[in-house]
């Protein structure tokens, strides 16, 4: 268990709320793998607007033959059933924490089969979650701009589609989607899945219109292909390697979002829809390649890459294709934003960053919450980049190194779950594990390639995250030290107290500490300052568990000290939001007159000092975190007329 109080491909929120795991119930067995396709696949569903033609565009780069569109096609193909199929579905879903999938949550399942909380878990969860971030950041830009350059395809008026009116259009697109966060998307989210829906089912038809073109592309079932490709190319395939990678990109949502839908609804809409949608309208855009390339060498013309997902789309359908592919990337957008919230939301209880302001959006939905601090920070780099890179093209050289880095990160934690966790031997681990992280490091190598294009730019993101979590992390670790330096006993204190009674008023007083073993200071404040003592004395500890929801029966302990004072315990999984009153008020056979509790809080402040533990830089970044985050009333939902805020000021 980790403290709350010195405490995030977490699982990203979903527009639905946790769904029921019991899925014997057929009747929420349709209705959970609607929300899955409308949630789950936004961003993997959304890639065939620009990942064929990334990667052939590199494979173009010194001339192209029909052999290579084929070795193209088939490492993209390979690429969705040996990382998504095999490695997500087949695999990684089975290492679910009590229901709950992605990054985090396979951190808080590592570290509960853990002798110890080794340093080296605890890094490789921060490292992904500082990733996470960088792919919040460049989805959004990404998918809306691919999706508005389909105008430049319209028949007709396609010409009046500048680069400055598409940016125009798409920060339109993308600042609104970011207004409207704080009203919560209940009401919108009902279309997600039907939206999705139909956006599968358009591109799987239309992809299957045009197999015709050049069938030879169906040659890329063929993995011999794939590896040839690879081993023909040298540098350049890596290069192609590195852009083929845009075809699963989203893959680490198929976990993050098990709590929400449950493992079989998400696998049912892969095998039954997304998988086959995907692969036919890849194959559809491969095989009109080949018939343009044919085209190309009959008239004596070179051949010149296009964006093959609009133009094999027929003329009258254009316009409605455009159209519902800006919806479909609005709402794999959607699912990254809400995802954020929730990875901040299980980093700060797993006390990877400070508090955060968390406001509930809807009363039926515990997934629904809305940050404004995050909301408007990945907005703020969202048109950054957008400003920055103008293209999508452009912006894709940036994509991939975030996703592969969360993947490799998740590969490493796998293997400590399959050996602290379930138990496996050794050769089984390795024999699982290698052939998914070997490939993950070759994709990963491949995007690395590109770091000058423009994959710097989430490296950088996740670097600045990961500073900021290790100040905070470092920072509460040495205040905590500092804290508790020449503490004194609770038990100490309370038989003190019991031989030499100060003046006793009626009422219960809650006092909220991340140790219980030693005395509040908020408590020793009290009786310098007010020089009383309630009849009824809780020393509270809040602790977040590893697993995502505690179980009503264990969510509170108390243990009694003496006649007027009690420790308590309140439990809360990764996933939940603490409410401390409500809670407290629930076990009243235990702990009288909760609900006219005064809370006491102990409220902190720091200053820098030359011979401090941390250098200045850090001392400050750590102050401001520290002045910066929001209110514990508001975070502990406690009512601000209970709360009475005691501190000191100490240096460090």
């Amino acid at each position: 268990m980790i403290d709350a109080g010195q405490a995030a491909d977490g699982a990203e929120a979903s527009t639905i709320g946790h769904a029921d795991h019991d899925l014997s119930r057929s009747k929420a067995l349709l209705p959970l793998t609607v929300g899955a396709i409308g949630v789950v696949f936004g961003d993997i569903g959304t890639s065939p607007l620009y990942a064929f033609r990334e990667a052939l565009g590199q494979a173009a780069a010194d001339g192209l033959d029909r052999g290579e569109i084929i070795g193209v096609m088939s490492l993209a193909l390979w690429a969705l059933i040996i990382i998504v199929t095999l490695k997500y579905v087949a695999f990684l879903m089975r290492a679910d924490n009590d229901g709950e999938g992605g990054v985090l949550a396979l951190l808080a399942l590592a570290q509960r089969g853990a002798m110890k909380k080794g340093g080296l878990l605890f890094a490789l969860g921060a490292a992904g979650a500082a990733l996470f971030y960088g792919d919040a950041v460049i989805t959004p830009s990404l998918s809306v701009l691919s999706a508005v350059e389909g105008m430049k395809t319209l028949p007709g008026i396609g010409g009046a589609f500048t680069e400055d009116r598409i940016l125009l259009i798409s920060l339109t697109i993308l600042g609104g989607l970011f207004a409207i966060q704080s009203r919560g998307t209940a009401s919108v989210s009902k279309l997600f899945g039907p939206v999705c829906i139909l956006w599968f089912v358009a591109i799987g038809a239309i992809g299957a219109l045009h197999i015709a073109d050049g069938p030879g592309i169906l040659a890329a079932f063929l993995p011999w292909h794939a590896v040839g490709f690879i081993a023909d190319h040298g540098v350049l395939g890596l290069f192609v390697l590195g852009a083929v990678f845009l075809t699963v990109t989203g893959a680490e949502a198929l976990t993050a979002d098990m709590g929400h839908f449950g493992k079989l609804p998400i696998r049912l809409a892969w095998y039954s829809l997304v998988f086959p949608a995907l692969a036919l309208n890849y194959l559809g855009q491969g095989a009109f390649a080949i018939g343009a390339l044919d085209h190309a060498l009959r008239s004596g013309q070179p051949f010149v890459n296009l964006d093959w997902f609009f133009v094999m789309i027929p003329q009258v359908l254009r316009l409605p294709m455009v159209l519902l592919a800006a919806a479909a990337t609005v709402i794999a957008s959607q699912a990254v934003i809400t995802g954020a919230y929730s990875l901040t939301q299980q980093a700060m209880q797993l006390g990877l960053l400070p508090r955060l302001t968390i406001r509930q959006t809807s009363a039926g939905h515990a997934g629904q919450i809305y940050m404004p601090v995050v909301n408007w920070m990945v907005l703020f780099g969202v048109v950054v980049l957008t400003l920055g890179f103008r293209n999508s093209s452009a912006m894709a050289a940036a994509y991939g190194i975030a996703v592969t880095g969360t993947m490799v990160i998740t590969c490493c934690l796998a293997f400590m779950v399959t050996r602290r966790t379930w138990g496996w031997s050794l050769p089984l681990s390795l024999a699982v594990i290698v052939p998914f992280l070997a490939i993950d490091l070759v994709f990963f190598g491949a995007n690395i390639l590109r770091v000058i294009e423009g994959g710097w730019v989430p490296l950088t993101i996740a670097g600045g995250l990961l500073v900021v979590i290790w100040t905070w992390v470092r920072g509460r670790r040495l205040t905590a030290e500092l804290e508790s330096d020449g503490a004194v006993p609770m038990r100490d204190m309370a038989a003190a107290l019991g031989r030499r009674p100060p003046e006793i008023v009626e009422g219960t007083a809650v006092f909220l500490t991340g140790n219980a073993e030693v005395t509040p200071h908020a408590l020793l404040h009290n009786l310098k300052h007010n020089h009383v003592l309630h009849r009824h004395n809780v020393v509270l500890t809040v602790r977040t568990l590893t697993k995502p929801y505690c179980d009503d029966e264990a969510r509170l302990t108390l243990t009694r000290i003496d006649d007027r004072f009690a420790a308590a315990v309140l439990r809360y999984g990764f996933m939940e939001q603490p409410d401390v009153r409500a809670d407290l008020i629930k076990a009243g056979n235990v702990l009288p007159d909760a609900a006219r509790a005064s809370f006491f809080i102990g409220r902190n402040s720091y200053s820098h000092v030359a011979d401090g533990g941390m250098p200045l830089w850090q001392d400050l970044l750590f102050i401001a975190l520290h002045r910066n985050a929001a209110d514990p009333t508001d975070y502990f939902n406690i009512p601000p007329n209970r709360v009475i805020e005691l501190g000191v000021q100490y240096a460090i």
